[in-house]
Formats: C-alpha cells, sequence, structure tokens
C-alpha cells in the first residue's frame, strides 16, 4: 500500500502515512491493538483505544468499588483520630488554651481583644498541624510502596495513576488536595462519583489522574 500523496510505501494497517501524515483511510479500529503487556490505562481523549477502561481488566486489573472505598475511608478516620488526640491534647495542654477560654468566660461578655486574637491563632494552628498531619500520612503512604494509606491496605486496595503504575510524592500530594475540591460538591457528591462513574473514580481521582484498584 502506497501513500496517494507522497508514494511512499506504507505498512498494513496504517492509520497515517509516516512521511507526510496523510490519511490512509484505514479504519482505527482496523489498527493492530498492542499486546496486553505493552498496552496501558489510559482515558483520556488523545488515546487510540476506544475502550481505554477494558484495557484495565485485559491486564488482570480490578476497580475498587465505593463501599470498599467507603470502609477505607471510615478506617484512615479512625487512625486520623486518634493520632490527632495524641499530637493535640498535650498541646492544647501546653500552650494554655484552657486557661485562654477561661479568661473569654470570666470577662462577662467584654473578652480582652489580645486573647481572642492570641486563642483564634492558635485554633488556626491546630487546624494547619492536622493538615499537615492528614497530607503527610496519604501522600506518603499512597505514594510509597505498599501504594495505598493503612485503610487501603486493610482493605486491599491501592493507588495507581491512568497507566496502572505506582504514583509519587507529589502525585499522592495532588490528589489528597483535590479532595478539597471534592468536599465542596454538596452532600459529598464528589466521593459517590467512584460508586458510579465508569473507572470508579471520585472527583479527585479524575483531577489527579488516579485509579483506585483492588489487588
Amino acid at each position: 500500500m502506497y501513500c496517494s500523496k507522497c508514494g511512499v510505501n506504507l505498512s498494513a494497517g496504517a492509520a497515517f502515512c509516516g512521511s507526510c501524515g496523510t490519511p490512509t483511510g484505514t479504519p482505527a479500529a482496523a489498527i493492530a491493538r498492542p499486546s496486553s503487556a505493552a498496552s496501558y490505562v489510559g482515558g483520556s481523549s488523545h488515546t487510540a483505544y476506544a475502550d481505554p477502561a477494558g484495557l484495565v481488566v485485559s491486564r488482570g486489573f480490578t476497580y475498587a468499588g465505593f463501599w470498599l472505598r467507603l470502609v477505607a475511608f471510615l478506617i484512615d478516620g479512625g487512625i486520623m483520630l486518634v493520632a490527632g488526640g495524641v499530637l493535640l491534647v498535650p498541646l492544647f495542654m501546653l500552650t494554655g488554651v484552657g486557661t485562654r477560654l477561661n479568661a473569654l468566660v470570666d470577662r462577662h461578655g467584654q473578652p480582652d481583644p489580645a486573647i481572642v486574637v492570641g486563642f483564634v491563632a492558635m485554633i488556626a494552628v491546630y487546624a494547619g498541624v492536622l493538615m499537615l498531619m492528614q497530607w503527610l500520612y496519604y501522600a506518603y503512604l499512597e505514594g510509597g510502596e505498599r501504594q495505598g494509606t493503612w485503610g487501603k491496605q486493610m482493605m486491599g486496595v491501592y493507588v495507581t495513576d491512568l497507566m496502572g503504575q505506582p504514583i509519587t510524592f507529589g502525585h499522592a500530594s495532588g490528589r489528597f488536595f483535590a479532595k478539597i475540591v471534592t468536599g465542596m460538591i454538596p452532600i459529598g457528591i464528589g466521593y459517590i462519583m467512584a460508586g458510579f462513574t465508569e473507572r470508579k473514580q471520585a472527583l479527585h481521582d479524575m483531577i489527579a489522574g488516579c485509579l483506585v484498584l483492588r489487588r
């Protein structure tokens, strides 16, 4: 088969001329599909495959469903609650937050502005510490060797990129902070999406380009 424009000899099944880029007229469906070892999990509009989600099954991958992920989320939430208590209760006592709170009450509705500012600042610091702790927990474990938090490991699920490969700490960090957007969607729809989207992705998975799979 030869290119109708430049005359270059084309390989069988080629969709475009490798020299000038002219379409050959061969349907995309007729192009030979690579072996499963060379396949990848895509999903973006520029991939050459009409059914990228099917490649996951062909490589032996199984998507983690909503309920598995929910249980893993609850386990991780319990771990974070305990860790937060262990970390913040001593800080609460050492920084004298209780004393400042009593001072606010004892002023009979007229608290000292300096005490109010100090109290709000300490609450902001505690919130920042909790956010830092959660970020490191999720990003380090999901970007690590086991590819999942302790809750996910207990439920036998793990996080990958769209090619089914392990993600880095930076990629896992992006997925963690994308949950801020997911949390903005009313009544948890951003999370519930993991139950009905084609690849069982929550909104933050889509934003970060991740999959959650079963072992």
